[in-house]
């Protein structure tokens, strides 16, 4: 990935803080200032836009410096005339987030550092149906000490990670993951035990959510408002409004695969009817044609979709007329004018998009005068991973000195001794 992920949208400028915390709410309001610069910005810059004296914003560039979060790079042209000024950017080097995933056919792990750059990316196939999670976690823990390790390599510590995960969640426990076979799994104190000589904090969200966020991160804040539909192993939304993702009462909004498209319909795993899941899902999609062992199930039905399959169409087009029943509701409760189709989504988007426009345009009661955009999402399949990631760094993007409180003097070695960050 060429172009920088911009995982937090910079708060507004804020004038210089007179109050008992003075030296962290400065530190921090510099900061965001050469975060949201785009290009380098000079120490004499600083302290035009912030109101801070020359020592100060000296003082807190050597500061940001030491700890790796900046760097001193090429030439701020700030149309000044006199000697040119060195820039100062975001580092390369230093602080780097950790995102992990689950997905319909295999895992993921993927790096990014505090730029918003992708480090690392891999993925492992892999088919999990027995409900083991024990097992699906310890392979997880092996991917994440591989990204651990190619992070050292190119001088980044980990902070922490976040792992995606098909379900709702609350506090680290998943309440249920029906594509898993999972129920009140544990999954951030399994992976952390699976990691613990890595000394990571390992959080844990819905995929969704975070690929939602990895999708908004992704825009360059030219989305606002829009509902990501995750398929895989099974139908989740992440619902963003006016730039902010929309959680629920308890975190567990999105829940797209259990909305009703049929009353009376077929049985559901989550022990309801006629759920969006039954129709729409990949193993929905796979019923009447199940894929072999070990064979990517969005893989297989893209191939016999292609290929004109008779039965791979017909469920095809059932999929997406219950998905555009289901989003017809969505829109006009919450008013949404895009859908990004995520997740294995993104992959059979030239299939399931038609059907779904058709019940959007007839079902949307204003459709006529304000057509929704239905496309696939910017990251494909990679949005979770990527979202988690970027959630992992975002937190020292908010709050940098935590990360600065807890370095050692002089220069920091990426490696797996990484710092505590309990309660950032």
């Amino acid at each position: 990935m060429t172009a920088p992920i911009r995982p937090s949208r910079p708060r507004q400028p804020e004038e210089p803080a007179r109050q008992e915390s003075l030296r962290t709410l400065n530190l921090e309001m510099v900061f965001r200032h050469i975060l949201a610069a785009g290009q380098p910005i000079s120490r004499t810059e600083l302290a035009t836009v912030t109101g801070l004296t020359r020592p100060t914003i000296g003082r807190i560039v050597e500061e940001l410096l030491a700890g790796q979060l900046i760097t001193e790079t090429g030439i701020a042209r700030d149309g000044r005339a006199g000697r040119p000024r060195v820039g100062l950017t975001m580092s390369r080097t230093g602080p780097a987030g950790l995102g992990l995933d689950i997905r319909a056919d295999g895992l993921a792990a993927c790096i990014v550092d505090l730029t918003g750059n992708v480090r690392h990316l891999a993925f492992e196939p892999a088919a999990y149906t027995d409900g083991n999670a024990a097992a699906v976690l310890a392979d997880v823990a092996r991917m994440a000490h591989t990204a651990v390790d190619a992070a050292a390599v190119d001088h980044l510590t980990v902070v922490t990670a976040t792992l995606a995960v098909p379900g709702p969640v609350h506090a680290g426990v998943v309440r249920t993951a029906p594509g898993l076979g999972w129920r009140d799994v544990d999954a951030g104190a399994m992976v952390r035990r699976f990691t613990r000589h890595l000394n990571l904090p390992v959080a844990v969200d819905n995929e969704a959510n975070l690929a939602a966020l990895g999708e908004l991160y992704a825009s360059e804040n030219t989305l606002d408002s829009f509902v990501y539909v995750s398929g895989g192993l099974g139908i989740g939304a992440g619902i963003v409004l006016d730039g902010r993702l929309m959680r629920g009462a308890r975190g567990w909004s999105g829940e797209l695969g259990h909305v009703t498209v049929h009353p009376d319909g077929k049985p559901c795993p989550c022990g309801s009817r006629g759920c969006l899941h039954t129709y729409a899902s990949l193993e929905a999609i796979l019923s009447a044609n199940p894929v072999p062992e070990g064979t990517s199930p969005d893989g297989a039905i893209v191939a016999r979709a292609e290929a004109g399959d008779p039965a791979t169409l017909a469920a095809l087009d059932t999929a997406g007329t219950a998905l555009g029943v289901a989003l017809s509701d969505m829109v006009n409760i919450l008013d949404i004018d895009t859908v990004l189709l995520g997740g294995s989504f993104s992959l059979l988007s030239s299939w399931l998009a038609a059907n779904a426009r058709t019940e959007i345009d007839q079902r949307v009661l204003t459709a006529a005068w304000a057509p929704v955009i239905i496309r696939p999402a910017l990251l494909g399949p990679d949005a979770a991973v990527i979202g988690a990631a970027l959630t992992s760094i975002d937190q020292i993007r908010q709050h940098p000195i935590a990360w600065l409180a807890q370095q050692p003097p002089g220069p920091i070695a990426g490696g797996h001794q990484t710092p505590s960050m309990t309660g950032v």
